[in-house]
């Protein structure tokens, strides 16, 4: 679908301190430089509280609640002093906020606080009103821009999580009709925004209704409705998850679905997405009516027959009660090899762990029970994780992962000025609300963002990597000639986002977005992106400012990949070179920007375009079912074409299955399927249920230049 230019690029700076949000006399600038400190004394079960000098005169008064927004704040003392200790907190450590207060400046201090920074925002039910949280977010939402077109590019990151309810409380206000309905009395959730449940199981977090808005076309256009997440919660009325791209829903309950699931009040919309995973819809069958395609893995259904919407290629793989399959509906019987993606919450001993799935093998159905949280292992946070902040340097987090920690990314922009190095067994890097690794504006990191090493067990999960610099990858998977078996603890790599262009003014250049050398890795959700669109001028001026060859290469052998969105790079968008491949769901437009043919051909300029998919002649055997390629020529001399849609070897062990081309905007046309066979799109959509061996013209053999060790400096050992 044809995205709108957005031509406004505003940076939002980030908070550099909290801010209470109580409706308080307060001066914000001046509290926003006050330092703060918080020490829990486990033995005497005591708190220390110190923070630098604020106010003119008069003693400092210390209130206490048990959350931040909590409805009873206490008297606990005052002090003419800079330090307070509280000998009688509440039992919970966690569950003691305090308020500081002189003159009219107030400022928050709590240990979640200290620990998570500025972006985190908990909320506790046993201590507030019940719509304390839900108003919360939603002053947020317009008030920092994550609702309109300049939420697309901020920098502002958030993640919302929900303690477990107690003694049957919920987080729902009430409400009547449809998400988008005012009635409904939704959480909206904006750009770059993450809701996560912190108990074992989704229903120990119930909410009433999550909404997100689209704020294109009057509303009517989610096409780029991106970068948000929720998991782990349980929704009792409605989920009106109205999204396109880079938008994760996992390990959800979902009690009633009033209507369809992207949902502005009426079926005339259309959208670009989407990825959910792990989910268990209770009373209702949720209807994808007006998105275009659609990813769906190891959901749980009601029984029925009728259809669940989508235009294009709507995959639903490991799900219980699935659509029939026809044209556009791919049910897959099983996932063959899958790990959930790690996630944070609170243990019965009250401390912050993490959750680390185990691998699974052909499985369908949810990872979870209404009381087990499934098979896996705990982390204890405090005590295995280094927790990353904004501000944090690429020193300091490689450091942590050498001392043998794991990394917990909150919500942040990260700039590096040398790739974060995963570079042992187990290493675990997990982002929160849409956490951004980015490479360094000033020109000192021209290497990527993140290189992992060819180990055993490395997950990687919820990051955007993002590209102010030129650079040779964004994100790498094993050393050049990766030679390990990782079949008994693969690797795995979960809601991970590449975005190339659309923020920056420079010209840049990157070989390959995301290059998969190990073997045995497994994808859980990629949007790997050439911005089609961004904050500076688009047309031409795009395709040589904002330069990136490939989306995706894969060379390592047994890869899998589940949900795959690769957009608009410059020549193959996926080039595929290793064994064994198999790719559940692949979505794709390709460049809108070419300005003529002579500077899209492939195929030593004997073909015209670059196909979307490609799998090279010298693969022996590889497996892909759901793709789907539309054709926005958009930014061209009129006279831009692609040839082939997908192209394969003509073998009897390589399968493409499901494949289905069609053009949204523009002259040009994608003029076949798959190898010169399926026809043209310039007549209607096209599709091809199986191409195994076929007649069609096989694609000429080609020699594919590689990124090699070359490409980064020699300090960068991916083997120590």
């Amino acid at each position: 679908m044809s995205k709108k230019v957005i031509s406004l690029f505003a940076f939002i700076l980030l908070l550099c301190s909290f801010i209470s949000p109580y409706p308080i006399n307060e001066k914000t600038e001046e509290s926003k430089k006050i330092e703060r400190k918080i020490v829990y004394n486990k033995k005497k079960h005591n708190i220390t509280l110190s923070w630098s000098p604020f106010g003119s005169s008069g003693n400092y008064v210390i209130t206490r609640g048990g959350s931040r927004l909590a409805s009873d704040f206490v008297s606990v003392g005052s002090t003419s002093k800079l330090v307070f200790i509280d000998n009688k907190p509440n039992a919970d450590k966690y569950e003691n906020y305090y308020k500081v207060s002189r003159n009219d400046i107030s400022i928050i201090i709590s240990l979640e606080n200290q620990i998570f920074g500025d972006n985190m925002y908990f909320y506790d039910r046993k201590y507030e009103k019940i719509e304390s949280a839900r108003n919360d977010i939603n002053t947020q939402f317009p008030a920092i821009g994550l609702g309109g077109a300049n939420g697309e590019w901020t920098t502002k990151r958030q993640a919302y999580y929900f303690k477990p309810n107690v003694n049957g409380q919920t987080y729902d206000v009430g409400g009547s009709g449809s998400a988008s309905s005012k009635e409904a009395n939704s959480i909206e959730l904006g750009f770059y925004s993450h809701i996560g449940g912190l108990g074992k199981v989704p229903s120990d977090v119930k909410l009433g209704s999550v909404f997100t808005r689209p704020h294109l076309s009057g509303g009517a256009n989610a096409t780029c409705t991106f970068w948000r997440s929720v998991e782990n919660v349980e929704i009792m009325r409605d989920f009106a998850w109205t999204v396109s791209q880079s938008t994760s829903a996992r390990r959800l309950l979902i009690d009633s679905t009033s209507k369809y699931i992207s949902d502005i009040g009426d079926t005339n919309f259309w959208g670009s997405g989407g990825f959910i995973a792990d989910t268990h819809y209770q009373s209702d069958r949720p209807n994808w009516k007006g998105q275009q395609q659609w990813y769906t893995r190891n959901t749980v259904f009601p029984s029925g027959s009728g259809a669940m919407g989508g235009s294009y290629n709507m995959v639903w793989q490991g799900c219980v009660n699935p659509p029939q399959a026809d044209d556009s509906n791919s049910p897959i019987a099983t996932t063959p090899i899958i790990r959930e993606k790690p996630f944070l919450f609170i243990d019965q001993d009250g401390e912050y762990k993490v959750f680390v799935p185990a691998w699974q093998k052909d499985r369908v159905g949810v990872s979870w029970s209404s009381k087990n949280m499934g098979e896996g292992k705990v982390q204890d946070l405090i005590a295995n994780w280094y927790i990353a902040k904004q501000g944090d340097t690429d020193v300091e987090i490689n450091a942590a992962l050498k001392a043998g920690k794991n990394i917990f990314f909150t919500p942040g922009h990260y700039s590096l000025n040398a790739p974060i190095q995963a570079n042992r067994k187990d290493a675990i890097l997990l982002g929160a609300g849409i956490a951004s690794v980015t490479l360094e504006p000033t020109e000192k990191n021209t290497w990527g963002c993140i290189y992992a090493d060819d180990k055993d067990g490395i997950i990687i999960a919820g990051l955007l990597m993002d590209s102010f610099n030129s650079t040779t990858y964004q994100i790498r998977i094993g050393n050049e000639g990766a030679k390990n078996n990782h079949a008994n603890d693969p690797i795995l790599l979960a809601d991970i986002t590449c975005r190339v262009g659309g923020v920056q003014s420079k010209n840049i250049q990157i070989e390959a977005s995301m290059q998969i050398n190990s073997n045995n890795v497994v994808g859980d959700h990629f949007w790997l992106w050439r911005a089609d669109h961004g904050s500076q001028k688009g047309g031409d001026l795009r395709w040589t400012r904002d330069r990136c060859k490939n989306g995706l290469i894969v060379a390592g052998n047994d890869v899998t990949l589940y949900g795959l969105f690769v957009e608009h790079f410059q020549e193959y968008e996926v080039l595929w070179l290793g064994e064994r491949g198999r790719t559940f769901f692949f979505q794709n437009e390709p460049p809108y920007d070419a300005p003529n043919q002579k500077s899209w051909s492939s195929q030593g300029g004997q073909v015209d375009g670059y196909a979307a998919f490609k799998v090279a002649n010298s693969v022996k055997e590889h497996h892909t079912i759901g793709l789907g390629s539309y054709a926005v020529f958009t930014g061209t001399d009129g006279n831009v074409n692609k040839k082939n849609g997908f192209e394969a070897p003509n073998s009897p062990t390589v399968k493409l299955e499901k494949m289905c081309i069609t053009r949204f905007a523009g002259p040009g046309n994608i003029q076949n399927v798959i190898n010169s066979t399926g026809g043209s799109t310039a007549t209607g959509v096209k599709r091809v249920k199986l191409y195994n061996n076929d007649n069609g013209t096989q694609p000429f053999d080609e020699e594919f230049i590689l990124p090699n060790k070359e490409s980064y400096p020699a300090y960068i050992s991916m083997e120590k």
